[in-house]
C-alpha cells in the first residue's frame, strides 16, 4: 500500500520542539487526497464565520482549543479514535451555541479544511460522509514511526526549586479571611459569603465612583477569573496566563504563560488559589501548577487529570494547610469524576474522593445500566466551601452522562448532581444530599455556598445554600441534611417532560438557571442575591450515540430560543421568600458581591458593572466597561482605601462573548 507522508508546520502554541507527520493511508485512496480544493475554499469561509471566534482564525486556539498542530495530532490519531468520530464530533456538538444547524455538505467542507491545514493532501474527488473512507484518514505522530521527541513531563521542578520567596497569606489568615479586608478566596471566605466587611463606600457616596485604572491582559481568551487581593496584589487568570498587578494602580508585577505539556480540552480558568508565597492553579490540560508570589516564577507543575480522558480542570482550587484541594471538569466528556487533595510543597497526590463511584464502593450500584455502554460525569468546576471548625468540605458535583438519554443509565447515578461533604483531611465521605438524581438535562449542582447560620422556623440551625443549573435556590440544615425550603427562579416550562427524539423545549434549559457565580451574602438583612440565567433550550435525542473516549458525549443535539435574559434575586435566607428583583435583558452569570457598607456590585454581562442597595433593591450606580462581564467583582482595601476590581470580557461560547480580557478598578475620588 502507498503512503504519502507530510511534515507538519509547528503551531506557535504548541510544544517546542516535537516533530509531528501525517500519515494519510487507504487502498482505495492510494493515489489521491480526500477532498478537493474547491471544498477547503468554502470550508475556509465557514470556518471563519461559525468557527474563528472560539478556535482562532488560524486554528490556533483560543475559547475553544486548537485544531492543528502536533497536540491535535496527537489526540486524534490515537487508536480510539478516527477521522471518522472528528467529523460525528464536528457535526453533533458544533458549532456552538446552535449545534447540528449546518448542512452536511457544509461540515464535510469544514473537515476538508481542517485537514487542509494539518498536512493531508488534497485530492480530485470531494470528501463524502462515508464511514470507512473517513476513517481510513489517519492523523500520527513522528513518535508513531519511531522518531524521537520529547517526553510529556509529568512532573516539573522549577529551576529556583519548588519553595518560594513571596510571603503570605498564611494558613491562619485564609481560616479568618470573613473578616479581612483583602479578597483571599474566590469567594472571599472558605464559607463562600462573597461578603467583605468594608464600608467605606456606601449607599450615599458610591455614585461617585470613577475609575482608577485598568490592565488588558492582551490575549484572546476566555475571561472567568475570579480575582483574588493579599497585600495590595492582584492575581487573575486565562486558560494559560497568570498576572500578578498592583491592585490599586494596575501596574504589573509579573506575568506568566503556561506553556501546554498535553492537549488542552476546555479552555477556561477561573482563577488561584494563594498561601505562603505559593500562587496555585489548575491548566486546561491537566497540570496542577504552582508560582511564586514574588515574581511569578514556576516552583512545580504536576499533571494530576487526563486530557485523554475528557478531564480538564477550570475550577479554582482552595488550599486548606498544606492541602491544595481541586477536580476536573468535562462531565460531558464523559469522565470519571473525583475531587482531590494534593501537597502545596510539591503537587503531590494525598487522597481522592470518587464521584463516579467504583466497583465495591458505595453508590455504585446507584447506576443500573448496561455494563458494554459508558457512563460517568460527576465532574467539579466551580469552587467549593469549607467549614473549618467541622473540617468539612462542601463539593458540588455537576451532571451524569450521556448528558440527556437517562433512560441508557437508571437509577439515582450517584454522586451527580449532589453536595458532597467530606473530611477535607482524609477525603472519606461525611454525607451527601442529592437534589437532582437521574438528571436527563444537565442540571448540573454548581454551588455549594454560603455557609451561614440562622434561624429557620423556630430554631437556630446550621445553613448551607445549594443552587444549579435548574434555577432552585436550596438552604439545607447541615446537622441533619434536609431542605428546609427552596425558591425557584425564573421560567419553568416542560422541567419533567421526557427528553424525545422528536424534541423537548424546556425551561430552565442547558444553559439556564444559576451559573459559574453563585449567591453572596448579606448578614445584616438575612438576605441571598442570586445572578440567574433565564433561557429556554430544546434538546433532541440521537439516533445514534457514539462513546468516543474524551469527547462530547450528549446523547442530544441542543439549540437555544433567539430570547434569553437575566435576574438578580433578593431572596430571605431564612423563608425563601424574594425580596425584590432585577431583570437584565441579557443572562446573568457574572459575580455579585455585598458589602459591610449596605451595597451590591454586581457583574452584568451587558457590559455594566452595577451597584444596588443592598436592602431596597435601588440602582445607585452603573458603568459599561465595553467587554461581556461574566466574571469576577471583588472589593478590598489597599493602603486605608477601598477598591472594586471587575473583570470585562469574553465568557463563554455561550454566555458573554464580547471583549478581550481586562481588568478595571474603580474607587472612590480624592476629597
Amino acid at each position: 500500500m502507498k503512503t504519502v507522508k507530510l511534515a507538519f508546520r509547528l503551531a506557535a502554541s504548541c510544544l517546542t520542539g516535537l516533530a509531528a507527520v501525517i500519515l494519510f493511508s487507504s487502498p482505495a485512496l492510494a493515489a489521491d487526497g480526500p477532498y478537493t480544493l474547491d471544498q477547503v475554499a468554502r470550508g475556509k469561509l465557514l470556518y471563519g464565520e461559525h468557527c474563528a471566534t472560539c478556535h482562532g482564525y488560524k486554528l490556533e486556539g483560543g475559547a475553544g482549543p486548537t485544531l492543528v498542530g502536533p497536540l491535535f495530532a496527537a489526540r486524534w490519531s490515537q487508536s480510539t479514535r478516527t477521522v471518522d468520530d472528528l467529523y460525528y464530533i464536528m457535526r453533533t456538538a458544533m458549532p456552538r451555541p446552535r449545534v447540528g444547524s449546518l448542512a452536511e455538505a457544509e461540515y464535510l467542507d469544514l473537515l476538508a479544511f481542517v485537514l487542509s491545514r494539518n498536512g493531508v493532501p488534497a485530492g480530485g474527488s470531494p470528501i463524502t460522509a462515508d464511514a470507512a473512507r473517513l476513517a481510513a484518514v489517519r492523523m500520527v505522530t513522528a513518535a508513531d514511526e519511531g522518531a524521537a521527541s520529547p517526553p510529556k513531563k509529568i512532573y516539573i521542578v522549577g529551576e529556583r526549586g519548588t519553595r518560594p520567596r513571596g510571603k503570605g497569606p498564611s494558613a491562619a489568615d485564609l481560616r479568618d479571611a470573613a473578616s479581612s479586608t483583602d479578597w483571599l478566596y474566590h469567594t472571599h471566605d472558605f464559607r463562600g459569603t462573597r461578603f467583605s466587611p468594608l464600608e467605606a463606600i456606601n449607599p450615599g457616596n458610591v455614585g461617585r465612583m470613577q475609575v482608577a485604572c485598568l490592565y488588558q491582559l492582551g490575549s484572546t481568551e476566555n475571561f472567568l477569573t475570579g480575582p483574588i487581593v493579599y497585600a495590595g496584589v492582584m492575581y487573575v487568570t486565562t486558560a494559560r496566563l497568570t498576572v500578578a498587578l498592583d491592585a490599586a494602580t494596575c501596574h504589573e508585577r509579573w506575568r506568566h504563560s503556561w506553556e501546554p505539556q498535553d492537549s488542552e480540552v476546555w479552555l477556561n480558568n477561573r482563577g488561584v488559589a494563594i498561601q505562603d508565597g505559593y500562587v496555585v492553579r489548575g491548566t486546561a490540560d491537566g497540570y496542577l501548577f504552582a508560582l511564586d508570589a514574588a515574581d511569578g516564577n514556576l516552583l512545580w507543575a504536576r499533571q494530576v487529570a487526563k486530557p485523554a480522558a475528557g478531564e480538564t480542570i477550570t475550577m479554582p482550587p482552595l488550599i486548606y494547610e498544606d492541602l491544595v484541594i481541586i477536580g476536573p471538569a468535562g462531565s460531558e466528556n464523559n469522565i470519571q469524576g473525583w475531587i482531590g487533595a494534593f501537597k502545596l510543597a510539591d503537587g503531590s497526590p494525598v487522597w481522592r474522593f470518587n464521584t463516579i463511584p467504583k466497583a465495591g464502593e458505595p453508590g455504585f450500584e446507584t447506576w443500573k445500566h448496561d455494563p458494554s455502554l459508558p457512563v460517568g460525569g460527576g465532574a467539579v468546576w466551580t469552587p467549593l466551601s469549607l467549614d473549618v471548625e467541622r473540617r468539612e468540605l462542601y463539593v458540588p458535583v455537576t451532571n451524569p452522562a450521556p448528558d440527556f438519554p437517562a433512560a441508557l443509565r437508571p437509577g439515582k447515578n450517584l454522586y451527580t448532581n449532589s453536595l458532597v461533604a467530606l473530611d477535607v483531611r482524609t477525603g472519606r465521605l461525611n454525607w451527601y444530599a442529592q437534589l437532582v438524581p437521574n438528571d436527563d438535562r444537565d442540571y448540573d449542582l454548581n454551588q455549594v455556598s454560603p455557609i451561614i447560620d440562622g434561624d429557620v422556623r423556630g430554631k437556630n440551625r446550621k445553613l448551607i445554600v445549594a443552587a444549579g443549573k435548574d434555577g432552585i435556590v436550596r438552604v439545607l440544615d447541615r446537622d441533619t441534611h434536609a431542605v428546609l425550603h427552596q425558591t425557584v427562579i425564573g421560567t419553568r416550562l416542560n422541567e419533567d417532560t421526557p427528553i424525545t427524539a422528536e424534541g423537548t423545549r424546556y425551561c430552565p434549559g442547558v444553559l439556564g438557571g444559576i451559573q459559574w457565580n453563585g449567591p453572596a451574602w448579606y448578614p445584616a438583612a438575612h438576605t441571598l442575591y442570586v445572578p440567574t440565567v433565564d433561557w429556554c433550550w430544546t434538546a433532541k435525542l440521537e439516533q445514534e450515540i457514539r462513546p468516543i473516549p474524551g469527547e462530547l458525549y450528549l446523547g442530544a443535539t441542543i439549540e437555544p430560543d433567539e430570547n434569553s435574559q437575566g435576574f438578580l434575586t433578593a431572596i430571605d435566607a431564612l423563608t425563601g421568600d424574594i425580596r425584590w428583583q432585577y431583570r437584565s435583558e441579557e443572562p446573568m452569570a457574572g459575580a455579585v458581591t455585598t458589602t459591610a457598607g449596605g451595597v451590591l456590585f454586581v457583574a452584568e454581562t451587558a457590559g455594566n458593572l452595577l451597584a444596588f442597595d443592598a436592602e431596597s433593591g435601588k440602582e445607585l450606580y452603573r458603568f459599561n466597561t465595553g467587554g461581556s462581564m461574566t466574571a469576577g467583582v471583588v472589593t478590598y482595601a489597599v493602603a486605608g482605601k477601598q477598591y472594586v476590581a471587575a473583570a470585562s470580557g469574553k465568557g463563554s461560547y455561550f454566555i458573554g462573548g464580547r471583549g478581550s480580557p481586562t481588568v478595571v478598578v474603580f474607587s472612590l475620588p480624592a476629597d
